[in-house]
């Protein structure tokens, strides 16, 4: 049975841009949603920038999108901390992304007995931050983390990224983070309540099989594998479960819009 598709989520590197361009189609798929009032909501796994700086740098590309339009996995742990505990405290390492969300969730950013450890992506890991966050969680803070990826890129190349980091942490305190974003189908569901979406009406675009197609079948998704970034062709077999489509690029999906 084909699905009606009447809201949209996709993943940004390696399906819109690529090393901050945009990859062909791209611009004119977004363009469309919103010329067709079509909901939609761009999810990145990237917490180190704000929904702003997201704009900005896809808008330099030639993608407009609003900043509404932008989901990152600091959103959506700074949603899933205000809804279990509302007007908690945090110990947070990470850059503006993380920081602006947690505040703007109405938390309080602090090193002195805090309610929860949250952990995201910055390019400069502090010996004595992920100290101070060991010491805490000892202290009976609760673990969170933004996303699980191990390696983040560099233009010198990959980079030790969240994942990495919490292993480490998890290694010290025997404590396991939970992850918010993607492969957590959570991020999904928090991003359909967010343009009032129904997951059945509703598709995600990604490149990734590990991350973005588990989590979307996980959500009850319509996924659509583009292969446009991580994830070739040859490889889609040796998973144990398939995108609902293949394409070749986010330019196969305009007319499905």
């Amino acid at each position: 049975m084909t699905r009606t598709i009447e809201s949209w989520l996709t993943d940004m590197d390696g399906v819109l841009v690529h090393e901050g361009k945009a990859i062909p189609g791209a611009a004119e798929f977004v363009t469309t949603l919103r010329d067709r009032g079509r909901p939609f909501l761009i999810l990145t796994n990237n917490s180190i920038f704000t929904a702003r700086d997201l704009r900005a740098r896809l808008a330099a590309s030639g993608i407009e999108v609003p900043e509404e339009s932008i989901w990152t996995s600091a959103l959506a742990t700074a949603q899933f901390l205000s809804d279990q505990n509302p007007g908690g405290s945090a110990y947070a390492i990470g850059e503006a992304g993380l920081t602006t969300a947690l505040y703007e969730s109405g938390y309080t950013l602090t090193e002195s007995d805090p309610d929860y450890v949250v952990l995201g992506e910055t390019r400069t890991y502090s010996f004595e931050a992920i100290t101070k966050a060991v010491r805490l969680i000892l202290g009976g803070a609760k673990f969170i983390c933004t996303n699980p990826d191990p390696t983040g890129p560099s233009t010198e190349g990959p980079l030790p990224a969240t994942g990495s980091v919490a292993a480490m942490i998890t290694r010290a305190t025997k404590r396991e983070p939970y992850f918010i974003g993607k492969p957590n189908p959570m991020m999904f569901r928090s991003a359909l309540n967010r343009i009032d979406a129904h997951s059945e009406s509703t598709a995600m675009i990604g490149d990734r099989m590990d991350t973005d197609v588990v989590a979307g079948i996980e959500a009850g998704l319509h996924t659509f594998l583009v292969l446009t970034g991580s994830t070739k062709i040859k490889d889609v077999d040796s998973y144990p479960f398939r995108p609902s489509t293949v394409v070749d690029s986010i330019a196969d999906l305009v007319e499905r819009i």
